[in-house]
């Protein structure tokens, strides 16, 4: 019988209505004449503070102070305005039964006032003189009362059937959208679970043969240690390549999940001078200056430099001011390679789409390598400042320092 509302809506609901029902009392044209009338104004009063709490209730009250109001051959009064608001919120907030109820009290409600009004006019007539006659007269007074009176209780019925339409069309979509990010969680649980999957064979492809070799030999080189130790020195040489190389091929893997590259072939310092050709065909002017030798770096490395130039000169095209030139310094030390990526701030609000995930990135690859970075404006430029050790602390073997013989051996 009663909707679950907070207590403040019930409050303002009572508030409302007590101040209208007070300005309708006061401002009547024809004033209040008697506690009849009074009781008429009190009863739409409290009809329209329930009319959310509890619309058929509240419309059984409108009905009864209607009735009332007829019964005691009262005049309409401003009160009678209040049955609209009930009738909104019977469609609006009522059961279908209470909602067919409000329709049947607006069509029927606007009959007998209609009526009511034309035989009160009636009545008052029949004792004058009439150009047409007091029937004809009532009747088109009648009539006209129907009209007014049915669209000022049936247009806010209506108004409320379009409200609920409106509702339900909204928690339907919300109910959609929790629908589709479950089944979009259910997705990303059945990826996780073959991405498990694939990680651990590709894991097992990469390493259960090197560790195969590397416990050979160490067997080997146990008991050729006293024998032979040009032999155990051989074998021992062997572990260092074989682990170091595997170590690499696990950080590629890694690296390949994390960027989704699957099994693409990895960047490397060569790949930059077609990226930034590549950005340069889309209007990027970058300027490349090179410093020391990178031949000699791991491929961990030589992937984390191509990725960080890759994300500066994108963020540079995104964020940058076009038509101003990017420098970028490739600094090759023995122990450390560095990067610098300098361009012109946009000073006109326009930027590209951007998560902030690339600086992130970035660091990331950075701190992993055991290096650091550092990037944010500089004046009127954005700079970025990228320091990692040319060789990682895990000892991964450079390119070219690994025979031909083992390579074969560590790719099986």
């Amino acid at each position: 019988m009663f909707r679950p509302m907070l207590r403040s809506q019930v409050t303002v609901d009572i508030v409302v209505a007590g101040v209208l029902g007070a300005l309708v009392a006061i401002t009547s044209t024809r004033g209040i004449d008697g506690p009849v009338a009074y009781l008429t104004v009190l009863g739409m009063t409290v009809a329209l503070a329930f009319r959310r709490l509890s619309p058929g209730l509240a419309l059984a009250i409108a009905w009864a102070a209607a009735v009332f109001q007829m019964a005691t051959m009262q005049q309409p009064d401003l009160s009678d305005v209040f049955i609209a608001g009930v009738l909104y919120t019977t469609s609006a907030y009522g059961s279908r039964r209470i909602r067919i109820a409000g329709l049947v009290s607006a069509i029927g409600g606007a009959v007998v006032a209609a009526a009511y009004v034309g035989l009160q006019d009636y009545a008052t007539r029949s004792h004058e003189q009439t150009i047409s006659g007091p029937v004809v007269e009532s009747s088109q007074l009648a009539l006209g009362s129907l009209v007014v009176i049915l669209a000022i209780l049936l247009l806010p019925w209506l108004g409320g059937v379009v409200a609920r339409t409106r509702q339900t069309a909204r928690m339907s979509r919300e109910a959609q959208l929790l629908a589709e990010r479950d089944a979009a969680r259910a997705d990303r649980a059945v990826a996780v679970e073959q991405e498990r999957v694939r990680i651990a064979r590709d894991m097992h492809d990469i390493v259960a043969h090197s560790l195969a070799v590397v416990i050979a030999q160490a067997d080997g080189a146990r008991y050729a240690l006293r024998a032979d130790p040009a032999v155990a020195d051989q074998a021992l040489g062997t572990i260092s390549t074989t682990a170091r190389r595997a170590l690499g091929d696990v950080r590629e893997l890694l690296g390949a999940l994390r960027h989704e590259q699957g099994t693409a072939p990895t960047p490397d310092i060569d790949d930059i001078e077609q990226l930034v050709g590549e950005m340069r065909d889309v209007g990027l002017d970058v300027q490349v200056e090179r410093r020391g030798d990178a031949s000699g770096l791991p491929t961990t490395t030589q992937l984390a430099v191509y990725r960080i130039v890759q994300e500066s000169l994108t963020n540079a095209y995104k964020h940058g001011e076009h038509g101003t030139p990017v420098r970028t310094i490739l600094t090759y030390r023995p122990d450390t390679v560095e990067i610098d990526v300098v361009n012109r701030r946009a000073d006109h609000g326009r930027s590209g789409p951007g998560t902030g995930h690339g600086l992130v990135g970035m660091r990331e690859r950075a701190t992993i390598s055991g290096g650091s970075m550092t990037a944010g404006p500089r004046g009127a430029d954005f700079a970025v400042a990228v320091r990692i050790p040319a060789h990682p602390a895990s000892g991964q073997m450079p390119r070219g320092l690994v025979t031909s013989t083992d390579q074969e051996r560590t790719a099986r």
